[in-house]
């Protein structure tokens, strides 16, 4: 659906920054895709190089087939009707309504008005704002004004929707509500979104895909599942260890046991493994201790998956057999110690 091949991109000043470094991403149809990285990483510059608010310096932007970067400027301008655009800070007209702000991508594309108000009330309705046509932005809370934001974006019947750290302005009730209006519109309408953010739960809440960024390079991409429990760079394992604590203190590493022989797992579950007793089936059959260190269960999207990091105590051979027990599980295992 979306193919960024070589996308390279500077500002010069008084010192040059180099936002992008040849950055390659595809992004598939249908999904979400979430970018992540912190402040200065390059995804804002990223995002805003699909529908080429932004021009490369170098590369080429490929979206539904077609090379954007080569267009003149009526057919990028015809292009990016098909790609909605919502902001952080919403970016509403103050002195129009609900329903006109909603409007305002119509009368641009002259869609008659019969029709621009029958599209407006049907965005209302899937925003969950039809009492609210005829307020005005002032009068709405931060969710309320990115709902109109979306229904905006999505005025044009976009195949692209992308979100601009969408709800990094907003409170963490009224980001799950927003998080699941972008997850409920990717079932319902079928559109590709790409989100970017600086925040891990916002990831695992609705993405499929993910990007790690830093330093205008992308250091990681892959499913979400695959990411969160077997991050490959440096960068991805940093973000995970903020979000899930994953650091575990020298001193549990390291006890001596009174020179009893023990092993320090690290242990992911994906799916109805994380439900299933396999640490107590294994502590009984083969008599070792298992004290827990750290622990978590949680959800990706609606896929259940586990964390934990566990010591296990007791003779060589049934720690090999446990450690084996384990594996033939297909439990992923990484053996700290």
């Amino acid at each position: 659906m979306i193919h960024l091949k070589g996308i390279s991109k500077t500002y010069s000043g008084a010192r040059a920054v180099h936002a992008l470094n040849n950055v390659d991403l595809q992004i598939p149809a249908g999904k979400i895709f979430g970018i992540i990285g912190s402040s200065g990483a390059g995804k804002s510059t990223l995002l805003r190089c699909i529908n080429l608010l932004e021009v490369p310096d170098a590369g080429e932007v490929w979206v539904g087939g077609t090379r954007l970067d080569t267009l003149t400027p009526r057919e990028l301008r015809r292009a990016r009707q098909k790609m909605g655009m919502i902001f952080q800070h919403f970016n509403l007209l103050t002195s129009r309504t609900v329903a006109e702000n909603i409007a305002f991508p119509l009368e641009i594309a002259g869609v008659p008005a019969k029709e621009r108000q029958r599209k407006v009330a049907n965005l209302l309705e899937i925003v969950g704002l039809a009492d609210k046509a005829q307020a005005y932005p002032a009068q709405l809370s931060g969710g309320q004004k990115q709902r109109v934001g979306i229904a905006r974006a999505l005025a044009n019947d976009p195949q692209v929707l992308l979100c601009d750290e969408a709800t990094s302005a907003l409170d963490p009730e009224t980001t799950k509500s927003v998080l699941k209006l972008l997850q409920s519109i990717n079932q319902r309408l079928g559109l590709t979104i790409v989100l970017i953010t600086h925040e891990m739960p916002v990831i695992q809440e609705i993405c499929d895909f993910v990007a790690v960024m830093e330093n205008g390079i992308v250091q990681e991409t892959g499913p979400v599942i695959d990411v969160f429990t077997r991050p490959q760079s440096e960068a991805a394992r940093r973000m995970l260890r903020g979000t899930f604590a994953q650091n575990i203190p020298p001193e549990l590493l390291h006890r001596n046991n009174n020179g009893e022989p023990h092993r320090v797992l690290k242990l992911s579950f994906v799916g109805e493994r994380a439900h299933e007793p396999i640490i107590s089936q294994m502590v009984q059959h083969f008599k070792v201790d298992a004290n827990i260190l750290f622990g978590r269960i949680d959800q990706m999207k609606d896929l259940p998956f586990g964390m934990l990091v566990i010591e296990l105590v007791g003779p060589e051979e049934q720690l090999d057999q446990a450690v084996g027990f384990l594996e033939s599980q297909h439990v992923e295992l990484e053996v700290l110690v």
